[in-house]
């Protein structure tokens, strides 16, 4: 199956133009987080979407900007997403394929209700990330078939009330209609019907915001029009292949950095 995934990654008709390749939009990012969206846009950008958009309240949003030229930032008033960004927001995605929304957030109360709304708006592919997956414990209804949600082993255990297993992934995707990505030693992918098991990564990929890699590649492939649990399988299987490739020089000092700038050669090594 991975090799089917990849192809669709790496081949691309010669008369191609932009667009034609996903155009994605990272929602993330709070007064003092800033990391999260950067790894999201700069690893959906490296596992070949065309273009990404990245919207963010005003600090992060100016230090996102000032990371990488690559960068679209659309910048939101104040230091938290709150329900006053909702029209904006629903602007944007009326002109994007995919949507990854969670990292860097926060937790408060209004930021939660703004992304269960923009959940339950949207039809768009989305992963559900990060702070985002504790936004919606108590709205699992917004998640549906066209929504990707990506719990570490914690954020599992608060989405669903069940230990983490693939046994309960799958009764969580069942549950819920969506895509289920259990992030672990070995991460676990399904749908509830179709189930894959993802054994790239290591041990030093335990470092903060190889999460966000992860997360900003499910984008891209989505944007890139793969469907969601083999746009969630392709992703695990593409960041932990990176991983793998950084550790082998970094280490314990592997950092998402390492990750971002491995993700082209993991794709073109996979088989």
């Amino acid at each position: 199956m991975i090799e089917k995934i990849l192809r669709k990654v790496k081949e691309r008709r010669e008369d191609s133009s932009k667009f034609d390749n996903g155009h994605l939009l990272v929602l993330g990012g709070s007064k003092k987080y800033s990391g999260s969206p950067i790894f999201n846009s700069m690893a959906a950008y490296r596992s070949g979407v065309d273009l990404v958009t990245t919207a963010s309240p005003q600090r992060p949003a100016e230090i996102i900007a000032s990371y990488s030229p690559s960068l679209i930032t659309v910048p939101l008033d104040g230091d938290y997403l709150s329900p006053n960004h909702y029209e904006e927001i629903k602007e944007l995605i009326s002109n994007v394929d995919a949507l990854v929304v969670g990292g860097g957030l926060g937790r408060r109360k209004q930021t939660n209700k703004t992304v269960v709304k923009i959940l339950e708006h949207s039809e768009i592919p989305a992963v559900v990330d990060a702070d985002a997956v504790r936004a919606v414990v108590d709205n699992t209804e917004v998640l549906d078939q066209n929504k990707v949600v990506t719990p570490h082993k914690r954020e599992f255990e608060v989405l669903t009330g069940m230990e983490a297993s693939e046994d309960n992934a799958e009764e969580a995707a069942a549950e819920f209609g969506c895509t289920v990505l259990l992030k672990g030693n070995k991460d676990t992918v399904t749908d509830g019907d179709e189930t894959y098991t993802n054994r790239t990564g290591n041990e030093y990929m335990t470092v903060g915001g190889t999460g966000d890699t992860l997360a900003g590649i499910v984008g891209s492939l989505l944007a890139q029009n793969l469907d969601p649990v083999k746009a969630a399988y392709g992703a695990a299987w593409i960041n932990g292949k990176a991983g793998d490739i950084a550790a082998e020089e970094k280490g314990a000092g592997l950092i998402p950095d390492d990750i971002l700038e491995r993700i082209p050669q993991a794709i073109k090594e996979g088989k």
